[in-house]
This record gives structure tokens, C-alpha cells and sequence, in this order.
């Protein structure tokens, strides 16, 4: 079954609890019962974490995240509390950390969709829908939906594909009235996310949140944006100019490396269930260059 391909060992940092290795980020718990989420560099692609990561990756999704977080911050409350590295961390961790109130986090990825590509392209070329929903005919890889649309999924386990499912699935997983939070929060943000990017010159095709609350989920408890937000892994950006329905985009993601792995150059045969080989140096050159450059257009500061 894909997963890691090594995994790495996690630090141990005097006062902090290991919980979890994630594909990219590596969980604590503080002596107050926070959460400590620090970034990693490692990359993942067809369900496996690769044996080698793009240098800054995780110092660049936590900063653009940190960025978002503060222009979305009057649409719905981020779990940040600090990004303060906590004493005895290993010197790499600086830039990496976010420290996070413990949420009770839905478990549903939820999905906006301006654009069809990816899995939705897939369901629309079978059925003319996606998850569920009924689109218009003659719509092609790229194509803008008439409106943007709530396409959620599944959490999956590393080494797992999401699962996309109906928002009446949804419903019946977190009750009708969060489920409708869920969704009108998901296409207030993702539309707040769009006109920025937009002004910037980017389009946001796509992208995925996590959502959760702190108190008992009631109708008063309100949603709380968690995780990483509209980072090149959880969101597909492409260049407005360059934008041609009716093909693939070019993509601020890791795209780059999905290529090269099912490219004669890789060697690797995705169907074997053989781990991927390291990736060469150009292609993580390359691919660091795409992170970095979704950073400079979104926030109009150079990576440096």
C-alpha cells in the first residue's frame, strides 16, 4: 500500500507530545494542551510521500498560510494562536511552526470548485455531474462553472485517495444545519480567495479546507478554518494569462513532479506498488521555483 516511503523519525523536543506524521506536517501537543504543527519539506504525489522534499517547501506554506489566514480573518476565525518555535527545537523548525488551539475537526475536506479539472473532470466526462451535481453540457478540462460549487470529500489516511461523496452524505455525517455552515463558509472563503488571486494575476481553479470547533458544535459554536489554507498542496493556482480551456493548465503544485514520476525519465511504474526513486535536482530546483513564485504573486513579496 503507497505511503512513505521512509518515514522519518519525529523529534523529540523537551515538553511536547508526538501525535501524528502527516504526509507533510508533523503534530505535538505543548504542556498547555495546544497544538504544535510544523511543516515539514517532504512531498507527496500518487499517494506516496517521495524519498527526498523540496528545500523552504515548509517554510513557505506556513508563511503563506499565516498570510491568508489574516485576509480571511473577518469571513471566519483561524486556529493560529502563535508561531512562537518552542524551546529545545531543532534550529530547522524556525519558520515552521504554527501553535494551534485543539479543535474537534469535521471530517469532511471541504471542497470548492470555480473551475473542472482533476477528479471533478473525471466524474463530469462519466456522469455530467460532480459529486452529485448536475453541470451543463460542453464543458472541458479547465472550463469556469457557472458558479463555484461545494464538492466536499472524505479525510483519507496517508497512502489513501479522498473519497469524494454528495453534500447529502455530508448532511447525514454532521447533521443538516453544519452541514450547511460548511458549505456557505467554504464558497464565502473560497470566493474571498478568488478575487484575490484574480487582482494578482492567478486563478484559483480549486482548493480544500478543514474546518472545526472548540466548544460542544452547536449552532452557536462557530466553525474554526484549521490546517494549512490555500497553499499550492491544497489548491490548484494557475497563471490568469496563460489560462486556454480545453487542456491541462500549467499549475503552481506539484504537478511539475507528477510528470516527471510518470515520465520514461522516472523508470517507475505507477501500477507496480513500487516506491518512486528520489527525485532529480532539477526537478526539485524547479519545483521549489513554482512554490516560491505562488508566494511572490500571491503576496506581493519576493521569497527570500
Amino acid at each position: 500500500m503507497p505511503g512513505f516511503v521512509e518515514k522519518p523519525e519525529p523529534a523529540r523536543v523537551p515538553g511536547l507530545v508526538h501525535l501524528h506524521t502527516g504526509k507533510v506536517r508533523d503534530l505535538y501537543r505543548n504542556e498547555n494542551g495546544e497544538l504544535v504543527i510544523v511543516a515539514s519539506d517532504r512531498i507527496s504525489a500518487y499517494d506516496w510521500v517521495l524519498p527526498n522534499g523540496i528545500p523552504d517547501k515548509g517554510r513557505i506554506l506556513t508563511r503563506l498560510s499565516l498570510w491568508w489566514f489574516d485576509q480571511l480573518a473577518d469571513l471566519v476565525p483561524g486556529h493560529v494562536i502563535s508561531t512562537d518555535v518552542p524551546p529545545g527545537a531543532p534550529d530547522d523548525w524556525a519558520g515552521r511552526v504554527m501553535v494551534c488551539r485543539e479543535l474537534t475537526v469535521y471530517p469532511i475536506e471541504c471542497v470548492a470548485r470555480g473551475y473542472l479539472t482533476g477528479s471533478g473532470l473525471e466524474e463530469y466526462e462519466r456522469d455530467r455531474t460532480v459529486c452529485g451535481l448536475a453541470l451543463p453540457p460542453g464543458l472541458t478540462d479547465g472550463s469556469e462553472l457557472p458558479a463555484a460549487i461545494f464538492t466536499p470529500a472524505t479525510k483519507a489516511e496517508v497512502g489513501e485517495h479522498d473519497e469524494n461523496v454528495t453534500y447529502e452524505e455530508v448532511a447525514r455525517r454532521v447533521g443538516v444545519d453544519t452541514a450547511a455552515r460548511l458549505r456557505q463558509t467554504t464558497l464565502a472563503v473560497y470566493s474571498r480567495a478568488r478575487d484575490l488571486a484574480r487582482d494578482r494575476g492567478l486563478i484559483l481553479a480549486d482548493t480544500k479546507f478543514e474546518f472545526g470547533h472548540a466548544g460542544d458544535g452547536g449552532e452557536d459554536d462557530p466553525l474554526i478554518l484549521a490546517d494549512e489554507v490555500l497553499t499550492p498542496d491544497s489548491s490548484r493556482f494557475w497563471l490568469k494569462s496563460d489560462w486556454q480551456p480545453g487542456h491541462r493548465q500549467r499549475s503552481y503544485d506539484k504537478q511539475y513532479i507528477r510528470d516527471w514520476l510518470t515520465s520514461p525519465a522516472s523508470g517507475w511504474d505507477r501500477a507496480s506498488h513500487t516506491p518512486p526513486p528520489p527525485l532529480p535536482e532539477d526537478v526539485v530546483a524547479r519545483t521549489r521555483e513554482k512554490y516560491a513564485e505562488a508566494y511572490r504573486l500571491l503576496t506581493g513579496i519576493p521569497w527570500d
